[in-house]
């Protein structure tokens, strides 16, 4: 979510609304999402993890049959998967197609200590890269300052998290948010956010142990404060692994560490079930939201807002953050879709992070996190039209009501 400066003269300073214009309406909370009567608020202020289901009777997590059939298909031993053979990222073991995505549960591998070693996932785009539709781009945004969101964070930002992935580098950290299932109301299991917080592109593929945690940190406390914290504080609707994942074709072929031609279509969708617990994650968080693939253009779409958990310098992914801006258009080619532009001083970590705007008079998620420049002062995010539903379209029927 770096890059080097772009030459672009700067647009004036877009104005901010005040807490009782877009900001207000852009608050996540369960009531404003449709949340279910199972939604944290209607127990405590601090909602409990979601009730234990015991493994099977030799103590291990079992892996569905069409995942472990899928780790043999490539010669892994699912035992030694589940044991650390995941760590082995020959290029012979490094799943690439679309239809390898395998993460079988490993329970009790996302420690809170481990959630707090990940490292951002930073995407660059190169001058180059950021110059070459410059034609068309709009002028680049002055900076709009990231505004800590208010806590607990289930009551504000309900549907808003962080995904946790294992890539060859070591563990690693992005944002997320849960999104309503057309196909099964009431009872969605799936989460947006960023391709490449799921695959490595062109050049790699899928990342392994893929976990989402809904409102992480609830409280937004600190370093020292967490560090006797219990994990219910920390994760407060546990975890919930992705059982499948799916990104664009052009972000499998075409992404690259400075985004490449795969940045336009730089999205994905999970769907997962959790650690412990029957329930759905819509039923367990309260909330989730609507996605608009209508694909507005920056002039008809208003003002955005954009929400993640930064975790580069100045910011350490402890506490969730956001901005609101009124959206340009940005351009890495004339033969690509023209992606969103907000100024915004959110740093890596917040990539996935969905944009939201006020369509109707309710929040629907429009856009996600994806580039950045080096300095930090905005960010740049896929339009979702119809490749994109259609992505979702499948994942909900192929695999939402599992």
């Amino acid at each position: 979510m770096r890059s080097t400066r772009t030459p672009a003269p700067r647009r004036g300073r877009r104005t901010v609304l005040a807490a009782g214009g877009l900001v207000a309406a852009l608050a996540l909370t369960a009531t404003a999402c449709g949340g279910s009567a199972d939604s944290a608020d209607s127990a405590s202020d601090k909602p409990e993890a979601t009730a234990s289901q015991a493994p099977d009777a030799g103590g291990k997590v079992e892996i569905p049959a069409d995942l472990a059939g899928k780790l043999k298909e490539h010669g892994i031993d699912v035992d030694k998967w589940k044991d650390g053979g995941w760590k082995n990222w020959d290029r012979d073991q490094w799943l690439s197609e679309a239809r390898d995505f395998v993460n079988p549960v490993i329970e009790g591998l996302w420690k809170p200590e481990r959630m707090q070693s990940a490292e951002e996932a930073d995407k660059t785009v190169t001058t180059k890269d950021a110059s070459a539709g410059q034609g068309i781009s709009d002028p680049e945004p002055s900076p709009v300052a990231a505004q800590a969101e208010k806590t607990p964070y289930h009551r504000n930002a309900a549907p808003v998290g962080k995904v946790f992935f294992d890539s060859p580098d070591g563990p690693a950290v992005c944002s997320g948010t849960v999104i309503k299932d057309v196909n099964h109301p009431g009872k969605s299991n799936l989460v947006w956010t960023a391709g490449h917080c799921v695959h490595a592109g062109g050049n790699g593929g899928w990342y392994r142990n893929i976990v989402f945690v809904p409102a992480y940190n609830d409280l937004g406390e600190s370093d020292a404060e967490l560090s006797n914290a219990d994990p219910t504080e920390i994760a407060p609707y546990g975890n919930w692994w992705a059982d499948w994942a799916s990104t664009s074709n052009q972000w499998i072929q075409g992404g690259s560490e400075t985004g490449g031609d795969g940045a336009a279509y730089d999205y994905a969708v999970l769907h997962v079930k959790p650690e412990q617990g029957a329930k759905s994650l819509e039923e367990t968080v309260g909330a989730a939201l609507d996605v608009d693939f209508s694909a507005p253009s920056a002039a008809e779409a208003a003002k955005m807002g954009a929400w993640g958990y930064p975790a580069a310098p100045p910011y350490n992914g402890l506490k969730m953050f956001k901005c609101v801006d009124v959206p340009g258009r940005f351009s890495l080619s004339p033969s690509l879709p023209t992606m969103y532009r907000i100024g915004c001083t959110m740093t890596g970590g917040s990539s996935g992070g969905g944009w939201f705007r006020v369509l109707n008079g309710k929040s629907v998620l429009v856009s996600n996190t994806s580039i950045g420049p080096a300095d930090n002062t905005w960010l740049a995010g896929p339009q979702l039209g119809r490749d994109a539903e259609a992505l979702y379209q499948n994942m909900s029927k192929t695999y939402g009501g599992r």
